[in-house]
């Protein structure tokens, strides 16, 4: 198991819920949600609407129907390699291994391999492993939210979220206005001598800005900006931890990005797990950096401010304390949840949840699934289900559950989310 820090499990109390009694191994509820635990193949690695992508031993898959079959099958030699997919709104799949990008525009009866374009418009090429069974991951992401709606289009933007297992990579923000037709790259980030492939330095050499990963890439329609979480620590006098707010022009098809936090690890910029909601900016902090004397106390939490005022933490509220790290978390129909990290956390599979966008909170360890990390929370899908990533520990791929929000009563009127309405039109799993 990949030990993301030395973490010693104690068997202190956790000031959380309990899943509610009945539960069985796979499948139960505590009082803000049901969650069931979804069969180890096929894999299922996105979902949208109705469609599922999903992967098993030499096959890739499309469902129809939410994941109850698979009338869609591919061959495909290098399954167990794929790190990152997306459903695109027309229905094509985008998807990669390591360092290799396929699409499929005809629900998978033929794919074929993307070049991604840099900026220059010139292929951007990976590079060539020193061990080539460790070829980096160049296209995997830890959010799970990666299409939005931008001046009446649809575009796809994410970062990956590498240089953890599987070899060096350099760090890019990607994206695709055609459907992933064609990929190019939005951001990339420097050469970090921290992260070379033997003797080759990644990355851009002329961005001095340097990092491990892309935590999460966000969009706020109000600004119509995207923003970009990075991590981890310091390295040779240059902070790894930044805030990036980026403007995507339509007409030039070019991108301007301003750094807005420039950061160590003990710090609420730390983070992910960034959701713009009404206008309001809202994230999760994972801050591990060296406790000291002037700061005793780690900065995290689940935090709000407006977008404007992210640069000053007198104006930012703290909506939850959860004690531990998290740094993944997805905001729909007020429906808040988010996640503890296993190796960093005495929870097993920790989930953070507030159902009325953070008048209550409460806190819930599923024990039997245990230890593993929630990451890549997706939207629901058209029966009301989200989609979790359990990690092994903290970043190995393992299993996937599936969550459905509960309707939550509070003050005198019941908030009932849209895939209440569609409910008694669908089985129920």
């Amino acid at each position: 198991m990949i030990s993301r820090r030395n973490f010693l499990k104690t068997s202190a109390a956790i000031s959380c819920s309990t899943p509610l009694l009945g539960a069985d191994k796979d499948q139960g509820e505590t009082k803000f949600f049901e969650y069931r635990l979804a069969p180890k193949f096929p894999y299922i690695e996105s979902q949208r609407e109705n469609l599922a992508f999903a992967y098993a031993p030499g096959k890739i898959m499309l469902s129809e129907d939410n994941a109850r079959s698979w009338p869609h099958v591919a061959n495909f030699p290098e399954a167990n390699k794929i790190t990152f997919s997306c459903i695109l709104g027309n229905g094509n799949i985008l998807f990669a291994t390591f360092n290799q990008l396929f699409l499929s525009t005809d629900k998978l009866q033929s794919f074929r391999e993307i070049t991604v374009k840099d900026q220059d418009s010139s292929d951007y090429v990976p590079h060539t492993p020193t061990n080539p069974a460790q070829p980096g991951w160049y296209f995997h992401a830890l959010d799970g939210v990666h299409t939005w709606n931008v001046a009446g289009k649809e575009m796809l933007v994410w970062g990956n979220y590498c240089n953890v297992i599987g070899g060096k990579v350099p760090v890019n923000i990607y994206y695709s206005t055609d459907y992933g037709e064609t990929v190019k790259i939005a951001y990339s980030f420097g050469q970090n001598t921290r992260f070379k492939d033997g003797p080759q330095l990644l990355g851009n050499p002329d961005n001095s800005m340097i990092c491990r990963h892309i935590h999460c890439v966000s969009y706020n329609s109000v600004e119509d900006a995207f923003y970009c979480c990075t991590g981890d620590r310091d390295h040779d006098g240059k902070h790894e931890c930044h805030w990036l707010r980026g403007k995507y022009n339509v007409s030039s098809d070019c991108w301007n990005w301003e750094v807005l936090v420039s950061t160590d690890n003990n710090s609420r910029y730390k983070t992910g797990g960034v959701n713009f909601v009404d206008g309001m900016l809202y994230w999760a902090a994972d801050a591990n950096g060296k406790l000291t004397p002037e700061r005793p106390k780690y900065d995290r939490g689940i935090f709000r401010c407006k977008p404007e005022d992210l640069t000053s933490p007198d104006k930012h509220t703290q909506l939850f304390d959860p004690k531990y790290e998290s740094a993944n978390m997805l905001i729909e129909d007020d429906f808040i949840i988010a996640a503890h990290y296993a190796p960093a956390s005495p929870y097993y599979t920790g989930f953070i949840v507030s159902p009325d966008m953070g008048k209550t909170w409460d806190q819930f360890n599923l024990l039997q699934f245990g230890p593993t990390s929630p990451v890549r929370f997706q939207k629901k899908n058209s029966e009301g289900w989200m989609k979790v990533d359990l990690r092994k520990g903290w970043i190995g791929i393992d299993r996937v559950l599936f969550i459905k929000p509960k309707v939550y009563y509070y003050g005198n009127t019941p908030k009932i989310r849209k895939f209440l309405r569609r409910q008694s039109s669908h089985h129920r799993w």
